[in-house]
Parts: structure tokens; C-alpha cells; sequence
């Protein structure tokens, strides 16, 4: 149940705070207010507490940001919003606080029972903690695909859908699967052919990681064989005849200077290994001269390696390693291709099982909805009764279909639409051609009203449901919120007098300006000021004392009613 309720700086708000208990713990709270007074910005603050989407441009003029929060008496038998608790992981306390913070740059903070939180989690918690009705839901009524929902709301068998929903998300795509593979089935034996050419022209050349880079750089000797043999000769010469004598000598003279002189010591032992660091550089140069060879053979050779590899990555890599993973994945599709048929035979049985669920499935919805349809008109029968219409009746209308794969769709193989009569000893209609909008509006009601009885919402509110009523319509409509609040806290902004008569408390939305500012307020009224709301409800700006009288009777009736 919905306790209090503050708002600061969203839109013509500055300040809030309302306490909303009702002593008896239900109970029916009226809004009304002239036209633009702000009634709707009450809507808005639910609707942020809810997890809507948040905007900046509902925030007060001149604000850094607009904050909405709302305390909730919590029942420990709504087993549902128990669950939601343990899953989001907040204490199941008797009461719960949300708060919705949004600044002027777009950002939006959400906080359950003082812990960060997000709207998604908002979301989930207030579908079991109120129900919101506005005067746009009626135009719900007037769309066919729209039936099947409120007819599983009626059943309870949207558990039962979700499931025939994933399971019809896991045989489509099961079905996708298995058209690919009866394509690649039928292209199979080309495929073959062509993955078989394609590995045996890799598997002829052989080719290994790094082979190309290897081979460039042999080419690139061969072809300068001449000047390098002829460098290193020159090279090697010049080391072994000029150089290395000379170290000798010297290695010779230092090594008699060390013993004539223990200062030379250190410096003879540098020149010797200096001396036999040279002698192992000959050694290496002579063999790397004698390891050189002018072969043009060989350069036909690298060359030709070269080109067979460049061909085999221009066709499947950028390089040999590429090319070789190419080959192992044309080796796997060769593989696949052999076994296609096993694979394909398993997945028509996957798919055939899946449809025989799904069928199975499919069969279960259509008998409990059938089941859902007559208790729906029964009981739709009675709601209307007590919303003055008369001798009238709702239809649910199932479109016949084949009980097999082809008439699987999303939701199951139902499709349904309700045919309404409001006149009696006329035939039903489709809803969308006969009822006008004061009727879709007592039809909704009638809706909400059942829906109310079966789930564990405790706050249902209500924003100018009576849209298009009046007369007698408008007294039934009254009576109905008004029964409805004997096991429900409702809120009710409305425009009728005959339901803010009705109301156990009733607040007025007034527009005014303060310190050159236009704001909303929202005040609880007393007897007195109470009948002169209603007066004005009744007659605007020409109350007469006939039209008190009438407002006195009105609430009269309502505290008599209650």
C-alpha cells in the first residue's frame, strides 16, 4: 500500500509531501483540479518511481535536479513481491522506500530502501506493489491482438505462454538450422569437389611457417654471390696476411715486456685474447668465404619455391601460416561433409520432437483459455450489470485454426478478439465497431475490477478513467471504484463528482502563483471545502444553492455507501 509520497522541483512542483494511509488500510483517494493544474504530474512522479524513462525537461525551472520518493507498506503474503525480494537481494522489511533522483544533464539514480538500485529492478517491483489505469487503456480494447493478452491475465496462464514462447524461440531456431543444412546438402558434392581441389593443391606444395621468409633471404645471397665472394676474400686476406702476423709479433713482444715490467701485465693479457679473438675471426671469415657459391641452379630453384608459395597466399592468406589453417579448416568441412546426412537426420528429429512439444504445449493454452473465456463473459456479464449496462454481453471469439505446425505462432495457435453488444436484441460485434468511448471506458473498468480480485496488487490508481461518462453511467462507474476500494487502496483522479463523492479522502490539484512563479499544490480538503469542490464539479463558476443541495446529497450518498 502506497503511504506517503514526496516530490521536489518536477515541473510545477516545488515542494511535496502527502500522507496517503487510509485508517481502515484501503480506502478510495480522489484528485481533482481544474483542467492543467497539474494532475498529471502526479502520474509522472509514478511513473519515475517505477522505472520509466526519465527526462530532463521535467525538471523544475532553475533546478539542478527533481527528486520523487514513495513508502510502501508491504504485505508478507504477496508471496510474488516476497520473491522479487530474495532475487534482488533486499530485506523483506514491512516497509519499502523508492527514490528516483534526476538531474538537469540527464542522469537518473534509483535507490530501494536506501541501496543503489536499477529502473529494471524498479520495474519488477511495481508490477506487484500497484496497477495503473489511465483514460489512453480503454483504446487497448479496440486492438484484436490485444485480446489474447488480457485474456492470459484473466487465466493466469501467462507462466504456462512464457514457456510455449522460449520453447517456440528454440524450435525456430532449430528450424533455421536445419533449412542450412538441407541446403548445404544439396550443395554438398560441389562443395566436396571444391574444398578436395582446394586441399590437395596446399597439401602438393607442402608449405611450412616461415618457409617464404627463409627462402627471400637465400635469394637475396644468391643473387649477389659474385660481390660477396669477392668482399670476403679480399676481407680474409687482409686478416690473415697483414693482420694476424702483426698480432702475433705483438702478443709475443708484450708477453717478454709483462716480465720485464709487472705494470704491462694487464695490458699484455688484453692483447693476447685480442690476438686469439682475431685467430677465431679468420677461422670464421675463411668459412664463411669457402660457404659461398655462385649456383644460378639453386636461385631457379628459390625462385620457383617462391612463386608456388606467393600463389598459395594470394589464393587463401596473407601468409604461409594462414594458408595452412585454411587447409586444416578445409580438411574439418570435408569431415562435416561426410557426416551431413547423420547430422541432418538428427536435427529433423530435434525439430519434429520440438513440434511435438510445442503442439503439446500450444494444446494445453487453448483449452485453459476456452476454459478462461467462458468464466471471463460470465463474470464480465455481472461487472457490466453494475455499470448500467443493460441486458449487454462480451464474447470471446476464438478464430478457428488447424491444430498443427502451421498454425504455430508466437503465444500459441489462439487468436482471439471480443464481440460486444450494448443494446439488447442486438447481435455482437467486433468491440472495435459497436462500443463508443464512454462504453470502453465502463468495459475497462469492468476489466481492471476482475483483474483486481486475482492478483496481489493492494494500489490500483485510476487517471480519469471516466472519460466520455455521465448520467446514469457516470453513478454506476462511482459505485464500482468505489466497491472496488473496499479490498484495494485506489487512487482516482477524475473529473465526475460522482466518484470525488465517493472518496474516503480528497485532495485538490490547484495552480496558483507565488513570488511571480507559477506552482502545483496539492491540499487535502475539509467538509466544507470538500462540497465546495464538488459544487464546482457540478456547475463551475454558477454554484447556486440547487447545486449545493445536490452536492451535499452526492456525498451524503457516498459516506452513506461506504
Amino acid at each position: 500500500m502506497l503511504c506517503e509520497l514526496k516530490i521536489d522541483n518536477l515541473a510545477l512542483i516545488e515542494s511535496l509531501h502527502l500522507d496517503l494511509c487510509c485508517q481502515n488500510g484501503n480506502g478510495l483517494v480522489v484528485m481533482t483540479g481544474e483542467t492543467g493544474a497539474g494532475k498529471s504530474i502526479m502520474l509522472r512522479a509514478i511513473h519515475l518511481l517505477t522505472g520509466g524513462r526519465a527526462s530532463a525537461d521535467w525538471i523544475r525551472n532553475g533546478a539542478e535536479c527533481c527528486t520523487v520518493e514513495a513508502l510502501f507498506e508491504v504485505s508478507q503474503n504477496n508471496q510474488l513481491l516476497q520473491e522479487i525480494f530474495a532475487k534482488q537481494g533486499i530485506d523483506a522489511e514491512e516497509t519499502l522506500v523508492m527514490k528516483r533522483v534526476v538531474t538537469n544533464k540527464g542522469r537518473s539514480r534509483m535507490y530501494i530502501n536506501g541501496s543503489p538500485a536499477t529502473t529494471k529492478m524498479a520495474a519488477e517491483l511495481a508490477v506487484s506493489l500497484l496497477n495503473v489505469a489511465s483514460q489512453h487503456d480503454h483504446q487497448q480494447l479496440l486492438q484484436p491482438w490485444f485480446h489474447l493478452d488480457f485474456l492470459d491475465t484473466m487465466g493466469e496462464t501467462w507462466p504456462l505462454r512464457k514457456q510455449f514462447d522460449l520453447l517456440f524461440g528454440r524450435w525456430q531456431g532449430k528450424r533455421d538450422e536445419l533449412e542450412q543444412l538441407q541446403k548445404q546438402e544439396q550443395e554438398k558434392e560441389q562443395r566436396r569437389d571444391f574444398l578436395q581441389y582446394q586441399l590437395e593443391e596446399i597439401r602438393a606444395i607442402e608449405p611450412i611457417p616461415g618457409e617464404d621468409e627463409l627462402l627471400a633471404e637465400e635469394k637475396k645471397r644468391l643473387k649477389s654471390a659474385d660481390t660477396l665472394i669477392k668482399i670476403s676474400r679480399k676481407s680474409h686476406g687482409l686478416m690473415e696476411q697483414s693482420l694476424l702476423d702483426g698480432l702475433i709479433q705483438i702478443r709475443m713482444d708484450m708477453s717478454q715486456a709483462a716480465e720485464l715490467d709487472g705494470d704491462a701485465k694487464e695490458l699484455a693479457t688484453e692483447l693476447a685474447e685480442f690476438s686469439y679473438h682475431a685467430e677465431d675471426l679468420v677461422l670464421k671469415l675463411r668459412e664463411y668465404r669457402d660457404s659461398l657459391n655462385n649456383d644460378p641452379y639453386r636461385l631457379d630453384t628459390v625462385n620457383e619455391r617462391l612463386n608456388e608459395l606467393q600463389g598459395l597466399k594470394r589464393k587463401y592468406g596473407d601468409s604461409l601460416e594462414a594458408v595452412i589453417a585454411f587447409a586444416e579448416d578445409a580438411e574439418a568441412q570435408l569431415q562435416q561433409i561426410e557426416n551431413l546426412e547423420k547430422v541432418v537426420s538428427g536435427c529433423e528429429a530435434e525439430v519434429l520432437a520440438l513440434e511435438s512439444e510445442l503442439c503439446l504445449f500450444a494444446g494445453k493454452l487453448s483449452e485453459k483459455r476456452k476454459k478462461t473465456a467462458v468464466t471471463l463473459e460470465q463474470s464480465m456479464g455481472k461487472e457490466l450489470e453494475s455499470l448500467a449496462f443493460n441486458q449487454s454481453g462480451l464474447e470471446v471469439r476464438f478464430q478457428e485454426h488447424g491444430e498443427n505446425v502451421a498454425a504455430l505462432r508466437q503465444g500459441g495457435w489462439d487468436k482471439v478478439e471480443f464481440f460486444f453488444s450494448a443494446n439488447p436484441g442486438e447481435p455482437v460485434r467486433p468491440l472495435v465497431k459497436v462500443a463508443s468511448g464512454g462504453e470502453l471506458s465502463r468495459l475497462m473498468l469492468a476489466f481492471k475490477c476482475l483483474l483486481a480480485r486475482k492478483d496481489m496488487v493492494e494500489t490500483v490508481i485510476f487517471d480519469e478513467v471516466d472519460a466520455g461518462i455521465g448520467g446514469e453511467a457516470a453513478e454506476a462507474v462511482a459505485r464500482k471504484i468505489q466497491e472496488l476500494s473496499t479490498h484495494h487502496q485506489v487512487f482516482c483522479i477524475t473529473h465526475l463528482p460522482q466518484i470525488a463523492a465517493r472518496g474516503n479522502t480528497h485532495f485538490l490539484v490547484e495552480k496558483g502563483v507565488e513570488d511571480g512563479r507559477t506552482q502545483s499544490g496539492i491540499y487535502m480538503l475539509t467538509p466544507e471545502q470538500r462540497l465546495n469542490e464538488v459544487s464546482r464539479m457540478l456547475a463551475g463558476e454558477s454554484v447556486s444553492d440547487q447545486t449545493r443541495a445536490w452536492a451535499e446529497e452526492l456525498l451524503a450518498k457516498g459516506r452513506g455507501a461506504a
